[in-house]
């Protein structure tokens, strides 16, 4: 899926990504803290440890930045849910393994999460389309997965259940960011995980 280009002035693509992965750690963590309108490109520049002229050679304006960070948490979901699930065994343990891996994502990426759906409504129209597509692509992985299931004959779900069923998961893996001041008292990541499987009666769907 094609995103938008964020012009640079610099040549070297290897220099690029170095330069534009600080400023995405910078601006994560500026952003919980201020959030993204009271945050200052002068901020970033200096959190990431170079100069403001250095940053504005690598983006041309501030909402570059956002849209770089809300685009690499979506890169990084996306590429390691696809290998988590391409490991071998049925459609059934595939999902199974799948919805452990999304889950042990939110719980690496929390403070991304937080960020990404908290700022992304500052985006311009153009780039939040964008990033909507890649939560669809997201939601389409678990989709697959559930339809893969269908198709063995491991469960009988409409089209309808197995759209609503991708969406459940990816809402309650959020729930783990968005909800962590009063989660992470009761459980651990794989507590919060296996029970809310359980409450989603996924292995009386699709058993293993």
């Amino acid at each position: 899926m094609e995103g938008r280009t964020v012009p640079t002035l610099v040549k070297d693509e290897e220099l690029i990504k170095k330069r534009r992965n600080q400023m995405i750690k910078s601006a994560v963590s500026l952003f919980k803290q201020k959030g993204f309108h009271r945050t200052t490109t002068r901020e970033i520049a200096q959190t990431a440890g170079f100069s403001i002229g250095t940053l504005y050679e690598y983006i041309r304006q501030k909402e570059d930045i956002l849209y770089l960070v809300v685009d690499s948490i979506y890169e990084q979901f996306c590429s390691r849910m696809e290998e988590a699930v391409s490991q071998g065994g049925n459609s059934g343990e595939r999902l199974h393994n799948g919805i452990r891996a999304y889950f042990k994502l939110i719980d690496d990426m929390q403070d991304e999460m937080l960020v990404m759906y908290q700022e992304s409504k500052s985006l311009n129209k153009d780039s939040l389309q964008y990033v909507l597509k890649k939560e669809l692509l997201l939601t389409s992985i678990f989709e697959q997965l559930i339809t893969d299931c269908v198709d063995e004959n491991i469960c009988h779900l409409s089209k309808e259940e197995i759209h609503a069923f991708a969406h459940n998961i990816l809402v309650l893996g959020q729930m783990w960011a968005f909800r962590r001041w009063a989660l992470h008292s009761l459980y651990t990541i794989e507590e919060y995980t296996e029970l809310q499987m359980k409450l989603m009666n996924v292995r009386e769907k699709i058993p293993i």
